[in-house]
């Protein structure tokens, strides 16, 4: 007997292990015969960048044990994103040809947490490069190393240049269309603002960002300590419970994870009438329509899609309170963005200055050095002065679409002394935290604020709190291009360490809507 794993859900694939209906063995070769024939072969996806070559060995090894209350995910595949250190025979790059040869000193600890709950680390899932920091308009899910991954439901490129029709969602995109595609039983990818939601939402499935602090950043390649973080991304909310339940722990490392709050069991509090008596807050206010980023400028098939997942809220017992966020929560404080001069050679915005954030710039080379130091083996590079060096040296295979701004970052001193720097990060704070989310939530007395697919992403990552996402529907169209249908998730955004509520919350709606279905084309073998 055996299961259907082109759309098993992680609890489906723990169930069928516990009872003896496929080993561990036969499961991974499942999950890798599904990599040989839709990722390397048939549409060619090219979400896995490189495959474990101890899977099999692992999961030989746990053919005769099941999954306990001890190690929950004995045996289950998991897809890892390649900024994510682990200690084994697999590279870790961040999709860079200047990290190609570069493995890690040991495991970060979500990979230690994983292998302790009996995980298979299947391999390593291909990103946006450096998690999409290091040049102005690059494509999500293009990498030097690894190139460009598919969105599942709209597989087509674009051009000469080979640019997607549709984005597979950046820059966890590897992990979300694996795990979208039927190529693992989940996926750990990680953000900083918009990396998992924003895949998720591009791919059908369920995410969540954490709060900064619940899961450790030890081991994973940086962008800004200030917003990083891992998580989930899988088939169902229940499946993403279960796995921060291996992966929220602290971490002595990492100084974030010793405000940590968590409930023993997040899998506990989901319940089908979870939305009962809640108060959801739309930001989209009739009577203040210029200040509405997040619904008002909605294609009008997504504005549909929105109307119907917040029907539904309704129906559940859900109260919906319509009022717009205050401004600054989302045009963000005086000095918390710095011009950056596009050089992308394909870009439309060539030679027009972009706005990027000043925390990410100013932490990027502070933390990327520190990780070069401390976590990485093996590699040609020691600095990013290095990896800046190593791609102009190859700028044909290196800088496609350039380095603006690892050479923006560069400029700053790296050791985060800068005025502007702190006056930044205290303005992101101000702006999205006290006078954005806090206060919206306060004055409304929210549980929960709900966006349309990754819109509310950057309001919610500068004070580090967190999201879950649930699929709500599909769409259609990319700019002027008609497309085939592709999804759109519905975002639940709370405080800090109310990942159980939203959970409860998302499920409720999840159970209600069952919005999932995978792509097209990719039936089992």
């Amino acid at each position: 007997m055996t299961i259907p794993v082109e759309n098993a859900s992680l609890t489906e694939v723990q169930e069928a292990l516990a009872k003896g209906a496929i080993s561990a063995t036969d499961l991974a070769r499942a999950y890798l015969a599904r990599i040989d024939a839709y990722d390397k072969g048939g549409p060619a996806l090219n979400s896995v960048r490189e495959v474990n070559p101890e899977a099999l060995a692992i999961a030989g090894k746990l053919d005769a044990v099941k999954p306990s209350a001890r190690q929950p995910l004995a045996g289950v595949p998991i897809l890892v994103k390649d900024n994510i250190a682990t200690g084994d025979k697999q590279h870790t790059t961040a999709g860079s040809l200047a990290l190609e040869s570069a493995h890690a000193r040991g495991d970060a600890p979500v990979i230690k947490r994983l292998r302790d709950a009996g995980a298979v680390i299947l391999g390593k899932a291909n990103l946006t490069e450096f998690a999409n920091i290091l040049a102005v308009g690059m494509p999500s899910g293009y990498s030097s190393l690894g190139g460009q991954v598919k969105n599942p439901y709209v597989p087509a490129l674009l051009g000469e240049h080979d640019i997607p029709v549709v984005q597979p969602g950046g820059s966890s995109a590897g992990s979300a269309v694996a795990v979208a595609a039927g190529l693992c039983a989940a996926a750990i990818g990680t953000e900083t603002s918009g990396s998992l939601l924003s895949p998720a939402t591009q791919n059908g499935l369920v995410t969540v960002k954490p709060t900064v602090g619940l899961i450790s950043r030890s081991g994973i390649i940086p962008i800004s300590h200030s917003q990083d973080t891992a998580g989930p991304l899988t088939r169902t909310v229940r499946d993403s419970a279960i796995l921060l339940n291996v992966l929220a722990a602290p971490d002595p490392h990492d100084p974030a994870t010793r405000a940590q709050q968590r409930p023993h069991d997040y899998t506990a509090g989901l319940d089908k009438d979870g939305l009962k008596g809640a108060r959801i807050g739309v930001p989209s206010d009739p009577d203040d329509p210029l200040n509405d980023p997040y619904y008002g400028k909605l294609p009008q098939r997504s504005k549909e899609v929105m109307a119907q997942a917040i029907k539904v809220l309704q129906d559940l017992g859900a109260t919906i309170v319509r009022a717009a966020i205050p401004a600054i929560g989302w045009i963000g404080g005086p000095g918390t963005t710095m011009a950056v001069l596009n050089r992308n050679p394909l870009s439309p915005g060539k030679g027009n200055p972009g706005p990027s954030s000043v925390v990410f710039l100013y932490e990027l080379k502070h933390d990327l050095n520190l990780y070069l130091r401390d976590w990485a083996v093996g590699a040609k590079v020691r600095t990013m002065a290095d990896i800046i060096a190593f791609n102009q040296a190859q700028p044909d295979r290196c800088l496609r679409f350039g380095q603006d701004l690892f050479l923006a970052s560069e400029a700053t001193k790296g050791d985060l002394s800068e005025l502007e720097y702190k006056s930044a990060r205290a303005m992101d704070l101000m702006a999205a935290r006290q006078r954005g989310l806090d206060a919206y939530m306060g004055q409304h007395k929210l549980d929960a604020v709900v966006f349309p697919g990754v819109a509310g992403a950057a309001i919610a990552a500068k004070p580090g709190y967190p999201s879950v996402q649930v699929p709500a529907g599909f769409i259609s169209g990319a700019g002027d291009k008609d497309t085939p249908d592709y999804p759109l998730g519905l975002t639940f955004t709370g405080r800090a360490w109310s990942e159980h509520k939203l959970l409860r919350l998302a499920y409720a709606y999840e159970q209600a809507t069952n919005m999932r279905k995978p792509p097209p084309g990719l039936p089992a073998l």
